[in-house]
């Protein structure tokens, strides 16, 4: 490949392209690195032609290691649990892809993709990008409404769903869910095909194809070469309201990129076992369950349970064990959760965890106090990463398979090569070390990046490009210390201004989560006549406190005044049941801060409880907040 004729990408990491580039397979290898004539429309290895799934499943076969298990299915849920090796998996591929082709599916088609985490979404996933399809993941139990936007946005030819999602306590029922999202869509697919599953036999109507039945009649089907900018998936972000954001993946930078950071950034080799605790409807699940680990010949967990309640707080540890796990990557809401009914760790001392080689975290901001503790417990390297759907894969991370950096609880490391982060005010001028501001990222993304938004160039443009001219806008708010660590504090929206003083609402959550009967908290800032913005904390206690919750408020707010000052005006505190949250686990704030506010508020689609916000409502109104209005 030749390198860049500009200075855009310094010259070490045109290098390391170049050689991350020379390890995946292309039908036809790029003759050029970047194609930056349209900014910020960057294309990587943009005349080149290769497949994804022939990377992620028959590669490995081909060389030999066609026996090695590719997925591992733990479903505590259902009490089943299943190994799949990269042979049965590519002829479980080829054959669902042959469906899809005897379905019309053709290159540039968009299939839908509604299911729950079981091997079938892989398959799927995989069978799309073997023949070029687009798919579009939407996590399974979605309301109707919501996807029925995304149907009328991606407009698939096909759906492939399950007849049920199951929860701890519940069977969701998905069929009717989907039959609802088409009836409102203008967009009508062409067919859907349908895995029915025992703990809720599917009920087919016309457009409906049994998974099964079709499967075994579909013909095995080859991969298809595709130019490597060929969109791999679109995944919609799950703040999406009113105008889909769906963000477009494309294929040779995801496999570059994402087979780059399986050894570099999580130390990992091929046939070691990878777990990415997340959801396939999530970008987690698809960069880390489904397409990094396989590009990387790894063995992945696909999991159907969650951290506690299936059954216990130890389930976690017990698939380490039981797997030989080398890597766990989850969210902190999970050992928030784990640590909130399990405080002092018993349940992990059941279990033989000495494969775990190091805990990886991202998904929302890690609070010190949660990392603490999880090293603590651990005895392990426990790493906070700082990533987002747009970018697929790290920005920042302390990279152990390059050289492990000293861990700083609150940051997520140094940026990643490939990203230059930096840290400017609101006008785009840089601040001075420690100084917090919008961290930005200097163009051209790296590889593995989103290339655009579907349907809406503009919008990727106006969005994320031109507040900030030739830096991509993270829409965080953090900081960069004089040893280059970066600190993530907050959403850009988050950073709150007190009577003139700008603070992190996330400086002030890590004061709250230091005291020890607090298990995971939430800080906004609401609306004040005299100072602008107050903050407002609520907080979730450990299992087995014996405190009074006025006693834990009156301490937390003085622990606040202590630590961060009186400048904060910290006095509006209270304790609630749980926190509202996505169903990946980011907490909502924007929903709080509206309720709080007497803002008109949207029900958000990817709130994994609704009812909690009803406790929220109230806990708010007795702080002083009565809300005069309503969802909307």
């Amino acid at each position: 490949m030749q390198p860049l004729a500009s200075d855009l990408v310094p010259l070490s990491e045109q290098q390391m392209w170049r050689q991350a580039a020379a390890q995946i397979h292309w039908t036809r290898a790029p003759t050029q690195l970047l194609d930056s004539s349209n900014p910020p429309f960057y294309r990587w290895f943009a005349d080149g032609i290769t497949n994804a799934c022939y990377n992620a499943v028959d590669l490995h076969v081909e060389q030999g290691r066609g026996e090695q298990t590719a997925i591992i299915y733990d479903s505590p849920v259902t009490a089943t649990k299943q190994l799949i090796s990269y042979q049965q998996l590519l002829e479980q591929v080829s054959r669902f892809a042959g469906l899809l082709r005897q379905q019309g599916v053709e290159q540039g088609d968009r299939v839908l993709i509604y299911m729950p985490m079981i091997p079938e979404a892989a398959v799927a996933m995989l069978a799309c990008a073997r023949i070029g399809a687009i798919h579009s993941v939407v996590f399974g139990g979605f309301a109707s409404h919501e996807l029925a936007v995304r149907i009328d946005d991606a407009t698939p030819k096909v759906v492939v769903a399950a007849s049920c999602g199951i929860e701890p306590n519940r069977i969701v029922a998905y069929q009717p869910l989907l039959d609802q999202a088409i009836e409102l869509a203008e967009h009508q697919p062409s067919c859907c095909i349908v895995l029915s599953r025992p703990q809720h036999p599917a009920q087919l109507g016309p457009r409906d194809l049994d998974w099964q039945q079709a499967v075994a009649a579909a013909p095995l089907t080859d991969c298809l070469p595709l130019p490597a900018n060929h969109p791999l998936y679109i995944l919609y972000t799950s703040g999406t309201t009113g105008q889909p954001k769906g963000v477009v993946r494309d294929t040779a930078g995801s496999i570059v990129a994402l087979k780059w950071s399986m050894s570099n950034i999580y130390n990992v080799q091929p046939g070691d076992v990878y777990w990415a605790a997340s959801d396939v409807g999530w970008v987690v699940g698809h960069s880390y369950i489904v397409y990094g680990p396989m590009f990387n010949g790894n063995t992945t967990v696909i999991y159907e349970g969650k951290p506690v309640g299936t059954p216990d707080a130890g389930a976690f540890w017990r698939v380490i064990e039981e797997y030989q796990v080398k890597v766990l990557f989850t969210a902190p809401t999970a050992f928030r959760a784990i640590r909130k009914e399990d405080p002092q760790a018993e349940l992990m001392h059941h279990y033989d965890l000495s494969s775990l080689q190091a805990l990886f975290l991202a998904g929302e901001r890690c609070d010190p106090d949660t990392l603490n503790w999880a090293m603590a417990m651990l005895e392990r390297p426990v790493i906070d990463h700082w990533w987002q759907t747009e970018t697929g894969w790290s920005i920042c991370a302390n990279c152990l398979g390059r050289e492990q950096l000293p861990i700083v609880a609150g940051s997520p490391a140094r940026a990643v090569p490939g990203y230059n982060v930096q840290v400017v005010d609101d006008s785009g001028e840089p601040v001075s070390a420690g100084t917090i501001g919008a961290l930005v990222v200097k163009n051209p993304l790296p590889p593995g990046t989103f290339t655009t938004l579907w349907q809406a160039p503009e919008r990727y443009q106006s969005a994320y490009f031109d507040k900030f001219p030739g830096f991509y806008e993270t829409g965080d708010a953090g900081y960069i210390d004089a040893n280059g660590y970066v600190f993530v504090m907050a959403r850009t929206d988050d950073v709150i201004n007190v009577a003139g003083h700008r603070l992190s609402t996330g400086a002030i959550e890590e004061v709250l989560a230091g005291h020890p009967a607090v298990a995971e908290c939430a800080v906004i800032g609401i609306a004040c006549p005299m100072k602008g913005q107050l903050p407002m904390g609520l907080l979730v206690l450990n299992a087995g406190v014996t405190d009074s919750e006025q006693q834990v408020v009156s301490e937390a707010i003085a622990k606040v005044r202590n630590e961060i000052g009186p400048v904060a005006a910290f006095k509006l505190c209270a304790v609630v049941r749980r926190l509202p949250k996505t169903r990946s686990g980011k907490i909502l704030r924007a929903t709080m801060r509206s309720i709080a506010d007497g803002k008109a508020w949207k029900m958000p689609a990817t709130i994994d409880d609704p009812l909690i916000l009803d406790e929220i409502t109230q806990v708010l109104a007795t702080l002083g907040y009565p809300q005069p209005s309503t969802a909307v």
